[in-house]
């Protein structure tokens, strides 16, 4: 676990239950010992390039959290630097309510899930909505979808952190049994 990541989940209130459950003074450590999690790394960048989807967590002005699949080829969210990632925001069912969120708190939570490798990837980061860069926009538009793309949502990423595999159930695509099938 990187140190950033342990800074922004573990408040006082994590941290009491923590205390209370027994955890706390081995996340303490961690998070003392902690990596720099605001840089991605290749373990970090392959996962995020191979995935063709990912669940992206807002906050709306009254407080409530709002969480939306978002999904695309695999790649569609693109690693624009070690510390930014991005992607087209495409024309959907017109509700706008991530980007909406976004107006007011910039703070996002992303959840890479690899199923069938059973791995995650939580990263928390701050984002932006941008609409007058058509370079950036064509940069993260997946090819074929130029038409839905309304804004890019360019993510700085605050921290990082990979779950353990235990309670992930093992799914594939199509295509990734496809691969492994007998045909």
């Amino acid at each position: 676990m990187g140190r950033h990541f342990a800074e922004i989940a573990f408040t006082p209130a994590v941290q009491a239950e923590q205390q209370a459950l027994g955890s706390q003074a081995h996340y303490a450590q961690v998070a003392a010992q902690g990596r720099d999690d605001s840089v991605l790394t290749a373990r970090e960048i392959g996962l995020i390039q191979a995935r063709d989807s990912v669940y992206l967590a807002t906050v709306s002005e009254t407080g409530w959290p709002y969480m939306q699949h978002r999904g695309g080829p695999p790649g569609f969210v693109r690693v624009l630097d070690a510390r930014t990632i991005g992607f087209a925001d495409l024309h959907g069912n017109r509700q706008h309510i991530s980007v909406g969120n976004l107006a007011n708190n910039d703070r996002v939570s992303l959840f890479f899930m690899d199923y069938a490798n059973r791995r995650r990837l939580k990263l928390l980061g701050h984002a932006r909505v941008v609409r007058d860069d058509p370079d950036l926009l064509a940069r993260l538009t997946p090819p074929g979808a130029e038409s839905l793309a309304e804004s890019a949502v360019v993510i700085e990423v605050a921290g990082h952190d990979w779950n353990c595999p235990q309670h992930i159930t093992p799914r594939l695509t199509l295509e990734e049994w496809q691969a492994i099938s007998p045909a």
